[in-house]
């Protein structure tokens, strides 16, 4: 497995990016390679991506969702291997860290040779990149889900 941290700090309240990051269907808007995601339910979602001319489609669970602090997920598909955290932390009013630890398994020529030359890092950085432009642009997110996914596996009530 390889792994990718890399964070943004963001010109937006803790709320606001945190409520964004929540609406999935929204990363193709700021993900290169994402497609389209489909929230399923609560804790699933469908996504189809496309790299080097590779087109995947696979599912993932949201495994823990605390509001305004971390969403873990893993992927639930035996030839799509990933799995991540994305935290985020206040560090001024107004001001917000994102921070997204990937750990995912490369997989072909193609997926190795590009990790093996930090594309992965390189990706995830981009990516952030483009969201902050997202976030800081709108001044305000395009919908939330409050709600708290605890990692033992029972789905709790939205804040």
């Amino acid at each position: 497995m390889n792994d990718v941290t890399k964070y943004v700090d963001v010109r937006v309240p803790l709320r606001t990016a945190y409520n964004q990051w929540t609406q999935v269907e929204s990363f193709p808007h700021f993900m290169s390679g994402v497609v389209a995601v489909q929230q399923i339910d609560d804790r699933h979602t469908h996504w189809v991506t496309e790299v080097a001319g590779s087109r995947r489609e696979f599912d993932a669970e949201i495994v823990e969702q605390l509001p305004d602090e971390r969403i873990t997920w893993r992927s639930i598909d035996g030839d799509v291997r990933h799995a991540g955290m994305v935290t985020f932390e206040a560090l001024a009013d107004g001001v917000t860290r994102v921070t997204v630890d990937l750990a995912w398994e490369p997989d072909g020529l193609v997926e190795k040779a590009g990790s093996a030359i930090g594309m992965d890092r390189l990706q995830v950085k981009a990516d952030l990149e483009r969201f902050r432009v997202f976030i800081e642009e709108r001044g305000v997110e395009t919908g939330q889900w409050r709600g708290r996914i605890p990692e033992s596996g029972h789905a709790g009530q939205g804040g």
